[in-house]
This record gives structure tokens, C-alpha cells and sequence, in this order.
């Protein structure tokens, strides 16, 4: 997901990201344990769209 994207999002549309990407993080590190990952790139990928969350969630709670 773009950081333009996340910017425009509230505060409880964020956190319903984070929450749903963090579960789907998860499952995938648990399908990677049984060896039955295909795309890996997307572990990358995820991780980085939760740590951009991350950040514009900070942001937006330091200006409020």
C-alpha cells in the first residue's frame, strides 16, 4: 500500500489495518513453517506496510 494511501485514512482505519495485517502476517509465518509459502516477497511487502501504518499512526497522534 502507498504511503499517499495510509495518509489518507483516520486514526480507527489505520488501526483496523494494522490489526488485520499483523493477523495475516501471522499466518503466513505459520503456512512458511509448514514450507508451503509460494511468495515470499510478500513477508517484505507486509512488513513494510505495517511499519509505514506505524509511523503516520505516530504522526497523527503527535499532531492531535
Amino acid at each position: 500500500m502507498k504511503t499517499k494511501e495510509l495518509r489518507e485514512k483516520s486514526v480507527q482505519e489505520l488501526n483496523n489495518f494494522l490489526s488485520d495485517a499483523s493477523k495475516t502476517l501471522f499466518t503466513m509465518r505459520l503456512t512458511k513453517s509448514a514450507g508451503q509459502v509460494e511468495k515470499t516477497h510478500l513477508f517484505t511487502q507486509l512488513r513494510r506496510d505495517i511499519a509505514r501504518a506505524k509511523t503516520i499512526l505516530r504522526e497523527k497522534s503527535a499532531k492531535a
